[in-house]
């Protein structure tokens, strides 16, 4: 491979955040790794999913997250796969990005969004300020196959991944399980997140492990707002579909530009929503120093009664009912007579008179003009009527920074893969076609599946950027470390000939002997660059030969010879 193909295709098997910002590629290369993967494909054939046959994409979809939820957590450990350095990635990654792009569009280079992350200290809120100067942490996104791995480490009872891992797992899922097109699925990424936007119905995000519907985005709870962070302030840099991708800071698209517009605009619609009692309340809900303005009014036994907005949301906390939806009356009748006034509460704009003059004048909160209005109306109740309004239009409609248009679009072959097909059928497919599709190439590495792909990346990702495995045996000597890894269970956590990375075999405890001779080759190399290392790997015998040899078993059946070192 030439240079700039062996960077890109070694990043497959590493899969780490710089790597998958740079080469876009990347992202739908894991989606289609773990649509080959036998572990979703098992997930089909669970109780709660048999029960759904015959069911709805969406309601498998609803049943898909509490799976999720079930068998993974959100793992923001940021030392799970090590260190590197800001000066070591900005030079590898040089020809393709500069150090200004970075520092303005990545996490790990002091990105801090708009004025909303300055305010909550997002480097502190990520736990990056614990890295000082140079040293940063490597942000690695799983495979399917690492994520269930998680549950051999200390501390995890179940699975784990990142955002990122997150995302690619929903994606794939989603098609597996639910039956949802890819067509209809899109990957979202920004600086410090991943999530998808699922065109199914109103839509819905996929954040972390939690599914966002578009009636959950505008419900003001502090879930939903936390799931907003993301698109509320910062900007969209990938976009990647079927059909290929788009990059902010890239001139040129692989995308279909007509499926990026559909879906900029489906989106768009997922996060705009019109002004009524429900979604009223629910910006309330959320702006907890506006609650002095308001009161709510109800008529009990002919009675008019009035109680102040925050007595009534402190109900609603601790309540199943919710104010202004089909239960409101529920709630109404849990609240004490204490806390009614039969007398309008002086100061206060009753949110039923609010709602009334909006029906009344046909306030439309997407229009200037009605802004001016509700405001007007306000202005004797609120000090600062048009910073409410202003805010309640920015609750109800949110723009998101995407990545322009305005591209040099390269034709790219979409990935067309039919609902209902098996995992043989998509495993030939993406055979069929990957001699011509860089994606679907790609995701055979991302794969790990070394009886189809070239062995040189896997050895270059593996003997380069694997600081896990050399930290645990720091304080090991080269023959400890050989016992270390030969006293682990010789258990790959990929089947079949697909091989796992130095530091997955050491953060998992497991590996098969072709993966420990690796892992050992690592150590050694790291702690003597100019020490020639050889794998001789024949069957079910795995040798490591450097200043001692060493012996490893192996049931992956490869007949190889690998060279490390000079």
């Amino acid at each position: 491979m030439d240079a700039d193909k062996l960077e890109k295709y070694s990043s497959a098997f590493t899969l780490a955040d710089m790597e998958v910002f740079v080469f876009p590629e990347l992202m739908y290369s894991l989606v289609l790794a773990n649509l080959m993967s036998p572990i979703l494909w098992k997930w089909k054939a669970e109780d709660c999913f048999k029960r759904l046959e015959g069911k709805g994409s969406y309601k498998r979809l609803m049943r898909l997250k509490q799976f999720i939820m079930d068998e993974y957590e959100f793992n923001l450990d940021l030392q799970t796969w090590g260190l590197t350095s800001k000066q070591r990635e900005i030079e590898r990654f040089g020809p393709w990005i500069s150090a200004e792009q970075l520092a303005q569009s990545n996490g790990l280079f002091g990105y801090e969004g708009d004025k909303y992350y300055f305010d909550v200290d997002i480097r502190r809120h990520f736990g990056l300020d614990k890295f000082e100067g140079d040293i940063i942490p490597y942000w690695k996104t799983e495979t399917v196959e690492a994520m269930t791995a998680f549950r051999r480490k200390p501390g995890y009872s179940t699975g784990a991944g990142e955002c990122v891992s997150l995302s690619t797992l929903y994606a794939a899922a989603a098609f597996i399980v639910c039956d949802i097109p890819l067509e209809d699925i899109h990957m979202v990424l920004t600086p410090l997140h991943s999530q998808n936007f699922i065109d199914i119905e109103d839509g819905v995000i996929t954040n972390n492990r939690r599914l966002v519907t578009k009636s959950m985005w505008f419900n003001g709870t502090e879930i939903s707002n936390k799931a907003q962070r993301a698109l509320r302030n910062e900007q969209v840099t990938v976009v990647a579909n079927n059909t290929g991708y788009i990059h902010c800071l890239y001139d040129t698209a692989t995308i279909e530009p007509g499926v990026y517009r559909k879906a900029a605009t489906r989106l768009g619609e997922y996060l705009s929503s019109e002004l009524d009692a429900m979604t009223f309340a629910s910006f309330l809900r959320g702006n907890l120093p506006y609650h002095k303005y308001f009161q709510f009014c109800r008529r009990l036994r002919g009675e008019a009664m009035f109680v102040k907005a925050e007595v009534l949301f402190g109900y609603e906390h601790g309540s199943r009912f919710r104010i202004a939806d089909m239960t409101f009356d529920k709630l109404l009748d849990e609240v004490s007579r204490d806390d009614y006034s039969i007398y309008p509460i002086e100061a206060r704009v009753c949110c039923e008179q609010l709602m009334g003059f909006v029906r009344s004048n046909q306030i439309t909160i997407h229009n200037p003009a009605d802004r001016d209005k509700m405001a007007t109306f306000l202005a004797a109740f609120i000090p600062d009527a048009r910073k409410f309004v202003e805010e309640l239009y920015a609750f109800l409609h949110l723009v998101p920074r995407m990545p322009g248009f305005d591209k040099t679009y390269v034709p790219s072959e979409p990935i067309r893969i039919p609902v209902g097909s098996s995992r043989e059928q998509v495993i030939a497919y993406l055979e069929s076609i990957r001699g011509r599709h860089p994606v679907a190439d790609l995701a055979f590495y991302a794969y790990r599946d070394m009886s189809r792909c070239e062995w040189e990346p896997f050895m270059k990702a593996a003997i380069e950027r694997s600081p896990v495995s050399i930290e645990a045996c720091k304080d090991k000597s080269d023959a400890e470390a050989a016992e270390w890894l030969a006293a682990m269970a010789n258990e790959s956590i990929y089947d079949g000939q697909r091989l796992a990375q130095p530091d997955e075999v050491a953060n998992f405890g497991s590996g098969d002997g072709v993966e420990k001779a690796i892992a050992l080759a690592n150590l050694l190399h790291a702690r003597n660059p100019g020490r020639p290392i050889t794998i001789a790997i024949e069957g079910q015998s795995v040798r490591l030969i450097a200043d001692t040899e060493y012996s490893f078993s192996s049931t992956k059946d490869f007949r190889k010879t690998l060279h490390v070192g000079a």
